[in-house]
């Protein structure tokens, strides 16, 4: 799936991305490719490509999360 980096919070390490379904998904910096570093790249409003996972009481997150 694709979307948009919707809001990143640089200093807890995680983020959200608007899919392109309109449905906001969750990720944790260890989601994206080159963890770290490739987190700090990341900006708003750029658009990356993710995988939905499952993660805890049903909900869903980002995970394999690169720029597209």
């Amino acid at each position: 799936m694709e979307g948009t980096i919707d809001k990143k919070v640089e200093d807890k390490g995680f983020g959200f991305i608007k899919g392109d379904d309109n449905q906001s998904y969750f990720f944790h910096f260890t989601d994206v490719e080159g963890e770290i570093e490739g987190f700090e790249a990341l900006q708003e409003g750029e658009t990356v490509s993710f995988e939905i996972w499952e993660w805890r009481d049903g909900k869903e997150k980002a995970t394999n999360v690169s720029v597209a």
